[in-house]
């Protein structure tokens, strides 16, 4: 129960904290404070689920879930923490995740395996493996450049701050609402809309950052 607990309220924390930061300006006080507290509430999530997917039967896929969400973050958090153009063993050790996670999942779908174990879309595996390559070529950039500075720094912070949030925002409102309102059915479509406000939000700072030359100060 203490597990189920740590994970519900950290996810919930999280989707609060998470939504702060993404419209909160870039940089500012609100924007680091709210940030802090999405890094922590989204590794307690990721943690327990990885961990609940262990020993609860039928959730094998939501381990690599909470894995790469804790991924995301950690990656995204040590992007800003760390000092513009420097890289470390921090990140060659990170790749390893996403490179797993593909040769995994790729695996997985050259067997020509119908659906995915626990319960997981098909569909959603090969988004997920998309989302992997493209983490994977960031690490590979940051450690062959030893760091990146300026724009790409701050785009590698949002995109992967986004990311995770959408995956929390989807498993809170398509896995985890459903189950405290048995009468909502699990795949209504309705349910998966909440998903479109991250990315969203990720689109619109993006294009900011990217093709604008937009950085705050504090970054």
């Amino acid at each position: 129960m203490l597990v189920f607990v740590l994970h519900i309220g950290g996810g919930v924390v999280g989707l609060v904290s998470g939504t702060v930061a993404a419209i909160a300006p870039k940089g500012g006080r609100l924007h680091r404070a709210a940030g802090n507290v999405f890094f922590v509430s989204m590794l307690t999530m990721a943690v327990f689920a990885a961990w609940l997917a262990l020993v609860v039967p039928g959730q094998s896929s939501n381990f690599l879930g909470g894995v790469f969400t804790f991924y995301l973050v950690a990656t995204a958090w040590a992007t800003v923490r760390r000092r513009p153009g420097t890289s470390g063993g921090f990140e060659v050790a990170a790749i390893l995740m996403p490179l797993g996670m593909v040769a995994a999942l790729v695996l997985f779908i050259v067997q020509g395996a119908k659906a995915p174990p626990g319960g997981a879309p098909l569909g959603a595996t090969y988004v997920v493996t998309f989302i992997a390559l493209l983490a994977a070529g960031g690490d590979l950039n940051v450690i062959l450049h030893r760091g990146i500075a300026g724009a790409p720094r701050l785009a590698r912070h949002l995109w992967r701050m986004c990311v995770a949030l959408t995956f929390a925002t989807g498993s809170g409102f398509t896995n985890g609402l459903p189950r405290v309102f048995p009468g909502l059915m699990h795949v209504m479509p309705l349910l998966f809309l909440p998903m479109l406000a991250p990315l969203l939000l990720m689109t619109c700072w993006l294009i900011r950052v990217r093709f604008t030359g937009w950085i705050p100060n504090a970054a």
